[in-house]
């Protein structure tokens, strides 16, 4: 295969080229087949790379852009106030053909209004939607939509669904990925009427469709891909990082409390960093702005280098995995026909 070229938005989220740049020169370090693009002020990338030593090369090259969205940027500010932002640019070279896929720790809202803009839908999808992996007792669980669609029609429901296997196909090796659809209850009486109609359209595709799934279902594994609509699957997102950081805090604060625990946290700590390690955020960042006619992969805006490297290698295996030749098939395979409201 080619060499897979992305080219990075240096000046989105908090940190701008101070985490976007160590991001990415790590990443060259481990990845040969890759080349990389830094969007954004020249002087400000160039400076970043003298302070790591490094330079532009074969493999490395700076896209100047001159102006950057910032993340309380309105929507409006974004699209039409600031055309040549590293944001715009970075869209603009994965239409043109100059990189294959795109990442920014940027405004969300702000990408995904930007990317549809730029790159258009794929044919057949209706709406993009947002997707990343969280981890489970089974390995991990790729969840969509996340935030970009608050009302969605069942037609959206299945497409996600579509876009969620097709994705698990291209980055996991799976072909036949099973398909939950996020409900109060796994019988197929319960649900609003969305989520019911959306279940009868997976339910006669041919997707490997499991069924209903409650929330639980999404850490244990129950199955590959869990569909819901961008209001929930928001809520769960940030209920389950609330969460994790409330058992961080207490498992902190009981180990601290007096000598004999802190006696007991220096015997676990081989544990607690293990589980640490593992369940660790910073290893899952990176979400897939799926159903875009281009690969775009956002990260947290707070990611360190580690958390935001972890988003470019999502956008390297996007690219090799094949995943908007996988969605087109697919979507083109599924076709829900208006006439008859199934799949054809």
């Amino acid at each position: 295969m080619r060499d897979i070229t992305i080219a990075i938005d240096a000046m989105g989220g908090d940190h701008g080229p101070h985490v976007t740049v160590k991001a990415a020169l790590a990443f060259l370090r481990r990845e040969v087949d890759v080349n990389i693009v830094l969007v954004g002020l020249q002087d400000a990338i160039a400076a970043e790379l003298k302070a790591h030593r490094a330079a532009v090369g074969p493999r490395l090259r700076i896209h100047h852009a001159s102006e950057v969205v910032k993340m309380d940027d309105a929507l409006a500010v974004a699209l039409r106030g600031k055309k040549d932002s590293s944001m715009r640019v970075t869209a603009d070279l994965v239409k043109r053909g100059e990189a294959d896929a795109g990442v920014s720790a940027g405004n969300t809202g702000a990408l995904m209004a930007v990317s549809r803009f730029v790159l258009k839908t794929l044919p057949g999808i209706d709406r993009p939607a947002i997707a990343t992996t969280l981890p489970s007792r089974r390995g991990k669980t790729y969840m969509l939509d996340l935030g970009a669609n608050v009302d969605c029609e069942p037609e959206h429901l299945y497409q996600f669904g579509v876009m969620g296997a097709a994705l698990v196909a291209a980055v996991e090796h799976k072909e036949r990925p099973s398909v939950g659809l996020l409900n109060i209850g796994e019988e197929e009486i319960k649900g609003n009427d969305v989520v019911k109609r959306a279940a009868d359209l997976l339910r006669a595709s041919p997707l490997n469709f499991h069924g209903n799934v409650e929330g639980d279902d999404i850490y244990q594994g129950t199955v590959d891909v869990v569909v819901c609509d961008g209001f929930v699957g928001n809520v769960a997102l940030k209920t389950s990082e609330g969460l994790a950081k409330l058992i961080a805090d207490q498992l902190r604060g009981e180990f601290r409390r007096n000598p004999l625990t802190r006696l007991a946290g220096l015997a676990a700590l081989p544990v607690l960093r293990a589980f640490k390690r593992k369940l660790d955020p910073r290893r899952y960042n990176g979400a897939s702005l799926l159903g875009l006619n281009g690969v775009i992969i956002k990260s947290h805006g707070s990611a360190d280098a580690f958390s935001f490297e972890q988003a470019v290698a999502k956008a390297a295996e996007e690219v090799r995995g094949g995943l908007l030749r996988r969605i087109a098939e697919q979507i083109g395979a599924h076709r829900i026909q208006p006439e008859q409201g199934e799949p054809a």
